[in-house]
């Protein structure tokens, strides 16, 4: 095994949740307050920043987002991609759970809920940009935060990284066509050379730069590459924090208008989060796969890679699009919903091992 994997293994395994990372639904609260707050008393500056950019891109979002993703992206590590046949089942399982069910349970359940149970309290010019968003947000499996979530549940450190790597390596090029796709039956038209775009400015040159900043910074010693991440780490914070105030200062009429287009929102979110996680959990278990194993599967589909998706919104249909609210409302149930998954699979390890035991056997 190579000695970056081998730290990489040591970061996943042992990875904290920060201050940050546990109160997110408490900084997003303030975030839709201070956005709404500033938009409804100063909106000139904000209409200002909503037309800086070039080829449909927001140049002041970009950036931020880039400050977003980089430091994420610099945790995985590629050279885990072999640890892959270590447990084949489990990658199987994430596999499939996350390219071909999850995104096409998402289209269904926005269809469902968001033109049809909920259309009627919710905005008719908007329907399709919240189908949109919903939609953004299943297509991107989590690459950071599913690291904290096998540390809580005692996952596999080395399925857990090879899992995000592959993942990562996957959505470079299926998040396109898989958006294009599911866009495409929904009747919704984006510009593929837009998509296209976005894939390129969010996914591709990201993993690019920092996988060569990683690599460098590896050279130099662990102790300069973890300095250098957690100064990145706190300024991918303020840039999370940045962006969600200028979605909600563009957002703020229509959330004022409608408060109720939140929780609305968050149904179809919430049960395809309980629908793959128990999905790849139970999978797990029929095939024999571990539970430390059974854990981070069941959670890499559940959770959203939703920095991608908020970019990806706004780059497709713009800051005061249903799209951007749909992917942000992602954000904000993001950490009390799967800390209830990872006490759900920590509390049902007994069952879940028995129904392994049994599998094994057959």
């Amino acid at each position: 095994m190579s000695v970056q994997c081998e730290i990489a293994i040591k970061e996943a395994a042992g990875a904290p949740m920060s201050v940050f990372e546990r109160w997110l639904t408490l900084w997003v609260g303030l975030c839709i307050l201070v956005g709404i707050g500033l938009g409804q008393w100063f909106p000139a500056p904000f209409q200002l920043l909503g037309r800086l950019e070039i080829a449909q891109v927001n140049l002041p979002v970009g950036l931020l987002i880039w400050v977003m993703i980089i430091p994420m992206l610099m945790k995985v590590d590629f050279g885990a991609l072999h640890q892959v046949r270590s447990h084949w089942k489990g990658i199987g399982v994430t596999l499939f759970v996350n390219w071909a069910v999850k995104p096409f349970s998402m289209a269904l359940l926005a269809w469902l809920f968001i033109r049809g149970l909920f259309a009627p309290w919710l905005p008719a010019e908007q329907l399709d940009s919240y189908v949109a968003g919903l939609i953004l947000l299943a297509a991107a499996p989590c690459t950071a935060m599913v690291f904290v979530w096998s540390r809580l549940t005692g996952g596999d450190p080395y399925f857990t990284l090879s899992q995000v790597a592959l993942n990562d390596s996957i959505m470079v090029f299926a998040f396109a066509p898989i958006v294009g796709l599911l866009l495409g039956l929904s009747s919704i038209v984006v510009p593929w050379e837009t998509l296209l775009t976005s894939v390129v400015l969010y996914i591709l040159i990201p993993v690019i730069i920092a996988q060569v900043w990683r690599s460098r910074l590896l050279q130099k010693g662990q102790d300069r590459f973890d300095a250098t991440l957690e100064t990145l780490g706190h300024a991918s914070i303020l840039a999370l924090l940045a962006t969600l105030v200028l979605l909600f200062a563009f957002q703020g009429k229509a959330i004022l208008e409608q408060p109720l287009i939140i929780l609305l929102l968050a149904v179809p979110i919430l049960i395809q989060v309980f629908f793959n996680s128990a999905l790849a959990y139970w999978l797990n278990r029929k095939v024999g796969e571990k539970h430390s194993v059974a854990c981070p599967s069941a959670l890499i589909g559940a959770s959203n890679f939703f920095e991608l998706a908020v970019a990806a919104a706004i780059s497709l249909f713009g800051f005061e699009s249903g799209a951007a609210l749909a992917t942000v409302v992602g954000v904000l149930i993001e950490v009390p919903v799967m800390l209830l998954v990872v006490r759900v699979v920590n509390r049902t390890k007994g069952w879940y091992e028995e129904g392994r035991a049994v599998a094994a056997h057959v």
